[in-house]
């Protein structure tokens, strides 16, 4: 306890407003630093050594073209939302948009200043209608401009604000709610709130995740049950072997936005499906989709997913023990131009003074979440998928033009994942030839 107050007070010494944008500019300059690092690869023409059993010259080529356009169009969108947010706290638009909510709220329901949790639903309306607005020209640019040039892209414009139109509607219909029970629940449990808001963020989490592939999922893809033969034969019997409790299998019409491929899982306890994207399955063999679920199940196995939600959730619960150290601060408040203290804007306040310590947890979390993505290739190769899991891992790359050339710090700040080569490394796998996985496609346009 005198260690947390010993920072707040050491904290009260100085400007919260400057202390943010101070920190804001420095993870800005250090990232678009590491951002640079990795662009200077894709710049690169030649393909490296290492990577020439790999991915043949005219697969690079396109993954460099493809990441570099991504590369240089992620500097002009970071450059902005770093404009955007230097600009909100500076020019005080917070406080702005807080007391237009209240004027909102009053104009149209006659209820005033004292409906607090009111006033911050109209706020968080606001908020992420501004949000959608200015970040919309860069989702169509990315969409129909990048995605669309490197053949990726899918959707018609139709879809995407369609897609765009149920978001908004699936966040109002359930974060609005639960998020009215978040500011009750720390209005009504005194100081020891903290504990009460996070057991309901675990059981909402609990809730949503059940709820997601049932109800949600479905209103933007169409899961279809996978039909008998042999995949589904293969897939039952290595779920069998392991004794994974595969309830369902399904195939979801990933196409339908985009040529990218994956995989994954969901369910609680022995009631487990297992979902396809049907790209994976257009452009693979059936031994190498085994090895990418045999990965998977390895995840399951070894029980990465339920290590990751407990630390997660001890993670959440430290959070909201030391917000309750910050809830009452009226300087954190003032320092921002706000006049009073809505427990809402206190807990968005709270994240910006966090936000040193939530990079150093974001990058521990990597290194973590890598250590788990080598055990799972490792569990794959124990369960027979040697060369089949090196050839998938490779095809899906060359597929989805993942980036080969990777800066080792950009890739440590900022994936979750290992590089290609870092895993084909550690699974010291040798090829079984000496000439590198091609596109499928390629290889008929060069026939």
């Amino acid at each position: 306890m005198a260690t947390v107050d010993q920072v707040l007070s050491y904290l009260d010494s100085v400007n919260y407003k400057d202390y943010v944008i101070g920190f804001s500019c420095a993870v800005y300059v250090f990232e678009q630093y590491l951002n640079f690092r990795q662009h200077r690869r894709y710049l690169m023409r030649e393909r490296p050594k290492d990577l020439a059993d790999i991915v043949g010259e005219s697969d690079f080529t396109k993954s460099q073209a493809y990441n570099l356009e991504k590369s240089r169009f992620a500097f002009v969108e970071n450059a902005f939302k770093q404009a955007e947010a230097l600009a909100l706290i500076h020019y005080d638009v917070l406080p702005y948009l807080w007391d237009l909510s209240g004027r909102f709220l009053l104009q149209y329901t006659g209820y005033g200043s004292e409906y607090e949790i009111s006033t911050s639903l109209v706020f968080v309306i606001l908020f992420s209608l501004i949000s959608t607005v200015t970040s919309l020209p860069f989702s169509l640019y990315s969409t129909f401009v990048v995605e669309e040039r490197h053949g990726f892209n899918k959707q018609t414009i139709g879809l995407f604000f369609m897609d765009l139109l149920k978001s908004q509607l699936v966040f109002g219909g359930i974060m609005l709610p639960f998020l009215a029970a978040f500011l009750w629940i720390i209005k009504s449990t005194g100081e020891r709130f903290y504990f009460y808001v996070w057991v309901t963020v675990v059981v909402f989490q609990m809730f949503f995740i059940t709820i997601y592939p049932t109800v949600i999922q479905p209103l933007f893809n169409k899961l279809t049950p996978m039909e008998e033969g042999e995949l589904r034969t293969r897939i039952e019997e290595l779920a069998g072997r392991i004794n994974f409790p595969l309830k369902k299998l399904y195939i979801i019409d990933g196409s339908k936005r985009s040529s990218h491929s994956n995989a994954y899982f969901y369910g609680f306890g022995k009631n487990k499906h297992i979902v396809l994207f049907d790209t994976l399955i257009d452009h693979s063999t059936t031994d190498e989709i085994c090895a990418v679920l045999a990965h998977e199940l390895g995840h399951w196995a070894m029980s990465h997913t339920i290590k990751i939600l407990v630390v997660t959730q001890f993670y959440m619960l430290t959070m909201f023990w030391l917000f309750s150290h910050f809830i009452g601060n009226a300087r954190l408040y003032q320092d921002f131009g706000f006049s009073t203290m809505p427990t809402l804007i206190g807990f968005l306040l709270f994240q910006y003074i966090y936000a040193p310590v939530d990079s150093v947890i974001g990058f521990l979390m990597h290194v973590y979440q890598r250590k788990n993505e080598y055990e799972a290739d490792a569990y794959a190769l124990k369960l027979g998928y040697a060369s089949t899991l090196r050839s998938a891992l490779i095809k899906l790359s060359v597929k989805n033009l993942g980036g080969f050339n990777v800066d080792p710090w950009y890739s440590a700040w900022n994936r979750s994942h290992p590089s290609l080569t870092e895993r084909l490394s550690a699974l010291g796998i040798m090829p079984t030839s000496d000439k590198p996985i091609v596109n499928p496609e390629e290889s008929k346009k060069e026939q």
